[in-house]
């Protein structure tokens, strides 16, 4: 049997608060922790397309992740709800560009995470095309259009003017 997920509705990938362990020194969220917050939305993105622990195992299939782009926007403070959407920028037979975006409980962006993930074979260890019923459930996430949002493909770089 297909793990493949319910696609009728995307919503939000992921909903958790500020830990008490992830406030540092300047009294909000630590800059690794942002990261932390985006590898469980990959987590949950993966739960969401069918490779959760018992469709990795199903499938031999798993994601890396090739490249990311943090960008901080505002800080987020102890106990403080978070919520992580997701944008598919591009995709590929094997591959996912994403951007995350990361919110607090009124709607103002925290942070991005534009990410380039790769579909990988479990026992050669290499790239290799979704599974049918994964490449199935991308279907389901919601994508970029004509325009792609602000925060995607930035350079990073000092301005010269």
């Amino acid at each position: 049997m297909s793990r493949t997920p319910d696609s009728s509705t995307f919503g939000p990938l992921l909903e958790t608060r500020v830990a008490d362990a992830w406030v540092d020194y300047n009294g909000h969220m630590n800059d690794a922790e942002y990261a932390r917050v985006f590898s469980l939305a990959v987590e949950a993105l993966m739960e969401r397309i069918g490779l959760d622990m018992a469709g990795r195992a199903e499938h031999g299939y798993t994601l890396y992740t090739l490249e990311t782009h943090l960008c901080y926007r505002k800080e987020a403070h102890r106990g403080e709800a978070l919520t992580v959407t997701l944008l598919l920028l591009d995709s590929d037979s094997k591959r996912l560009h994403v951007l995350f975006t990361l919110t607090n409980a009124a709607g103002e962006t925290l942070a991005t995470s534009e990410q380039m993930l790769m579909g990988i074979d479990i026992e050669s260890g290499r790239p290799a095309a979704f599974p049918a019923p994964v490449a199935s459930a991308l279907e389901a996430l919601p994508r970029a259009g004509e325009e792609w949002p602000r925060a995607a493909g930035r350079r990073i770089g000092i301005p010269r003017r």
